[in-house]
């Protein structure tokens, strides 16, 4: 690890940024907090950006796309979802080593595993449910046939594609290291369980509540939705499925960990997920009846998905300690997968 580059090379990136914004100070800084997309703290001058990139040694490239990302960013910036501002996109891997974006650094904090010190009243925990829900509620009953996404995403046969793409990334990763069993049966169970999915929308893909930013102060306002590199056209139950797989109740202690799943959702006030669900309903209409398959699916998802990291980890493509922990992870949540596809 010590002889590679660095994620940003600070020099090229300084006179990229000066030929397109003008000249002025920088100051970089990396953002440790998520696991996915790299991410960066850019001060330039006075101005706050937040670089994102793709990790190093991506074995799930797809899921990395951070050129998409910006794009599907880019398409929602003067409409009702709440997204930061973009700023610029270089596909040119000569400046830092990979393809970049640049967006606007919103000011709020990301709710993890402890509630910010403003937001404690139980007004503001239920709250953060309800505005949860309706963020993302106004991203599905978006008119995304208005916005320039021409060949953004394939609206039918969604979760076919969702099942055999995963299954692809599946096996993609296993020979980097070891079987999974549970893997291979939940995904058979999905297959012959399939349900009908109902209008297509713009779907986020990976939205649950340390993916979004609240403002500092009370009220709970929820004032951007982060990492949209999974983003596409297709089934909106599988946002709602994948936000509830990592909403925990209080009866769900004794249960696998789903990977860092924020805890403070157990904490009194908070929204059950039905209560959650009842809310999208209710902003929607959408029908959730196969609603149990989704989380399912989610689950399943993100097994595949940490294995991948976890198959950096051991190349050695990755100095974040949190990948090491997936030899344990991983076959935990397989087993919860399985458990849940009855």
């Amino acid at each position: 690890m010590a002889d590679q580059e660095p994620l940003v090379r600070s020099e090229p990136l300084e006179q990229f940024l000066a030929d397109r914004l003008g000249a002025a100070p920088i100051r970089i800084e990396r953002h440790r907090a998520g696991h996915s997309n790299e991410t960066f703290f850019v001060d330039y001058g006075r101005r706050r950006y937040v670089l994102r990139r793709p990790p190093r040694g991506a074995f799930l490239p797809s899921a990395h796309d951070v050129t998409r990302e910006y794009r599907i960013l880019a398409a929602l910036q003067e409409t009702p979802v709440r997204v930061p501002r973009t700023i610029l996109l270089c596909d040119d891997e000569s400046v830092i080593g990979a393809p970049f974006y640049l967006m606007e650094r919103v000011e709020g904090c990301v709710i993890r595993d402890g509630l910010p010190r403003n937001l404690t009243a139980p007004e503001d925990r239920k709250a953060i449910g309800s505005e949860i829900v309706d963020a993302l509620a106004e991203l599905h009953t978006l008119d995304h046939g208005s916005l320039p996404l021409e060949g953004f995403g394939h609206p039918s046969a969604y979760l076919e594609r969702q099942l055999k793409r995963w299954r692809g990334q599946m096996e993609l990763t296993l020979p980097f290291t070891r079987p999974v069993p549970d893997l291979e049966r939940v995904g058979g169970w999905l297959e012959a369980n399939l349900p009908k999915s109902p209008p297509a929308t713009l779907v986020h893909g990976d939205y649950k509540l340390d993916n979004v930013m609240f403002a500092p102060d009370a009220p709970a306002r929820l004032v951007s939705i982060l990492d949209w590199e999974m983003s596409t056209i297709g089934d909106p139950v599988a946002d709602l499925g994948w936000l509830l797989s990592f909403w925990r109740e209080p009866d769900d202690l004794d249960e696998p960990d789903i990977a860092g799943a924020p805890s403070v959702t157990v904490l009194p006030g908070f929204a059950r997920r039905a209560e959650l669900v009842a809310r999208y309903q209710d902003r929607t209409g959408t029908d959730v009846r196969a609603l149990d398959w989704y989380v399912v699916l989610a689950v399943w998802k993100l097994a595949i998905l940490l294995e991948g990291s976890y198959a950096r980890h051991l190349a050695g493509m990755t100095d974040d300690p949190f990948f090491a922990a997936m030899e344990g992870v991983v076959p935990a949540l397989a087993r919860r997968a399985g458990e849940l596809a009855v």
